[in-house]
């Protein structure tokens, strides 16, 4: 049976009751599977990775294969890039990929392993690499995960080279900042001595105890006292006008949202009817009743309120679509204030599926510039470098809609009846 055939097998299953199942059953069906979903995992990557491999047709729109996967499937981008990474380690170690696909190691004691390859210890000599390997997926099998990183880190140990000690290595140095499914983001970092150091330094002045109770305590706990620090320390080196430019301007904190959000935040919400439309919920998500950042998306009313309270304020004067009106015409290059009013409309890259940051983004011309088309607010969108270039040189279109945000029509090899697609972020699928 091919693939094909199991994955249409699997589709036709009914939904899944287990309260039908008894004790025995369960214990009987859950291994299987486990195994199953193990086997469905092992050759997810290794396609992921040929795909890679292969390369996506640049035509259909997708920066990378990570975009694509996330864009056709269920799968947030970060998972996609995850898969991905792993299916490109794996087809590099076809001994470590062959145990994963056997089913004799699991997808984190295949990753650790990899990890452990991808980047020895300096002093590892290379005549060594088969037997490390041999003995690391040796003990995969044996010992569970926690075991396997302890036995890794002693590996580590034994072999860093003495003249670049751990401590000092910046090659190690990583940095994650992961915005998460609440709207707050986590940060993981880990840094060399000096690096450390310097943070430790810059922290401590920001984030030492401070009486704010009536017997003199700080209630705030050191992990707390830690973050009100950084936050002040981001603070301080935005404001102090002394970083490289991002996007045409001083790196700062951008903030989106209607005026009349943000002078009425204390009025009653809107009530929902008992049989709302399907047009209500198109307004709900499309429109901009929350402020809005370009890193971060959604944030409430009351806190843009409190952030305008010490910010400087660029009124741009918007129509009933979310439209900034009135930002003047004839310029070559959209100014400062043009894209601060693009930035407001199309969030960042406009090209569904994308939405990079609008300071990664260039302000392209709909009908181009050498063919007498105006700098003007409605013949801009902004396009990453990759759909800008995409745009240009193939059969992807944008038109300006009449709700006076970009549309894109997709070549006739992707869909024949060329039938608009929304930009990014916008859930209204109406036609221009």
């Amino acid at each position: 049976m091919g693939l094909g055939e199991v994955l249409e097998a699997i589709g036709t299953l009914d939904t899944v009751e287990p309260w039908r199942y008894s004790t025995t059953e369960l214990m009987e069906v859950l291994p299987t599977l486990s195994d199953t979903i193990h086997t469905l995992e092992a050759i997810r990557v290794a396609l992921v990775g040929e795909l890679d491999k292969q390369g996506v047709p640049g035509g259909l729109g997708a920066t990378s294969t990570t975009t694509w996967l996330a864009n056709n499937t269920s799968l947030p981008i970060w998972e996609s890039n995850r898969i991905l990474k792993f299916g490109i380690a794996l087809d590099a170690h076809p001994e470590i990929a062959a145990a994963y696909q056997a089913k004799l190691i699991n997808a984190d004691a295949a990753r650790l392993i990899v990890a452990f390859l991808e980047k020895p210890p300096p002093g590892m000599p290379t005549q060594v690499v088969e037997s490390v390997r041999a003995f690391l997926l040796a003990a995969a099998q044996e010992d569970d995960v926690r075991e396997l990183r302890i036995r890794i880190k002693r590996l580590r140990e034994t072999f860093d080279a003495d003249d670049t000690p751990a401590s000092e290595d910046t090659d190690r140095n990583e940095l994650f900042a992961s915005p998460t499914l609440n709207g707050r983001v986590v940060v993981k970092g880990d840094f060399d001595a000096e690096t450390g150091e310097m943070l430790l330094s810059a922290l401590s002045p920001l984030s030492t105890p401070r009486p704010t109770d009536a017997a003199g305590r700080d209630n705030r706990t050191a992990a707390q006292r830690r973050a009100d620090g950084f936050t002040e320390m981001l603070r301080r080196y935005l404001d102090s006008g002394e970083s490289p430019e991002d996007g045409g301007e001083r790196p700062h904190v951008h903030l989106h949202i209607d005026a009349k959000d943000l002078t009425t935040a204390d009025e009653a919400p809107e009530t929902v009817s008992d049989k709302p439309d399907n047009a209500y919920f198109f307004d709900l998500f499309g429109r901009q009743g929350v402020g809005r950042m370009p890193w971060m998306g959604a944030m409430s009313i009351e806190g843009a309120r409190r952030i305008a309270c010490d910010s400087v304020v660029h009124p741009i004067v918007m129509d009933e679509n979310g439209s900034p009106l009135n930002l003047g015409r004839s310029q070559r290059t959209a100014n400062r204030k043009l894209r601060r009013a693009l930035a407001s409309r199309d969030g960042g890259c406009a090209f569904r599926g994308c939405g990079r940051p609008a300071a990664w983004c260039d302000a392209h011309h709909i009908q181009h510039w050498i063919d007498g088309g105006p700098t003007d607010f409605d013949n801009l969108v902004l396009l990453c470098r990759f759909h800008h270039r995409l745009i240009h040189h193939s059969e992807w279109e944008v038109v300006m809609g009449r709700d006076r945000h970009p549309w894109f029509i997709p070549p006739a090899k992707i869909d024949p009846l060329r039938r608009p697609i929304a930009a990014h972020g916008r859930a209204d699928p109406r036609a221009a």
